[in-house]
């Protein structure tokens, strides 16, 4: 790995979204005080449409990365996401290799994220269950706002990033009350 790469400043929120007028992808962002769980979130969820999701900045055994984008709602198991992603045991990255990989801290982990790892470690997994939705919701690289995007435009902004989405079925969908 190149030092330099890895030592490059993380982008903002604003070159996010002119990335993203380059590539032609509409958005929609709704501003928020600041989110850091999926339960916190209950209110924009009622605002925007959409699958909105939960995100895991996973390492196993063997020091691969994973960034996990799944539905707010889907139950992840880490005990069995190895087998599901044919990966070693997984732990949570820690908050310093989030920020040094992806450039967020924790609770502004989100699928654009990616858009930071320009060495690209990590490897994308994408939850079936979010592509059922015809748009998504994910922080614009900080939990103070959430932005909807279609599936596809999400799924092609990813690709344009070098990184290639697996779409897995991670576990069963969880109902909130």
């Amino acid at each position: 790995m190149n030092d330099s790469t890895s030592a490059a400043a993380p982008l903002s929120r604003a070159q996010l979204f002119a990335r993203l007028d380059q590539l032609g992808i509409k958005t929609r962002t709704v501003e928020h005080p600041p989110l850091f769980t999926v339960a916190e979130s209950a209110e924009v969820e009622r605002q925007l449409p959409g699958g909105h999701t939960k995100n895991l900045f996973l390492k196993d055994a063997k020091a691969n990365l994973y960034l996990v984008v799944a539905l707010s709602t889907t139950a992840v198991d880490l005990k069995t996401l190895p087998q599901t992603i044919n990966s070693q045991r997984l732990s949570f990255g820690k908050p310093d290799l989030l920020m040094e990989v992806l450039g967020v801290p924790p609770g502004s982990v989100t699928a654009f994220s990616v858009i930071n790892d320009k060495a690209h470690r990590v490897s994308v997994v994408v939850d079936a269950a979010l592509m059922a939705h015809d748009t998504i919701n994910c922080h614009p690289l900080e939990n103070t706002a959430t932005t909807n995007i279609a599936r596809d435009d999400l799924l092609r902004f990813i690709r344009a990033t070098g990184h290639e989405p697996r779409i897995a079925a991670l576990n069963r969908t969880i109902t909130r009350a």
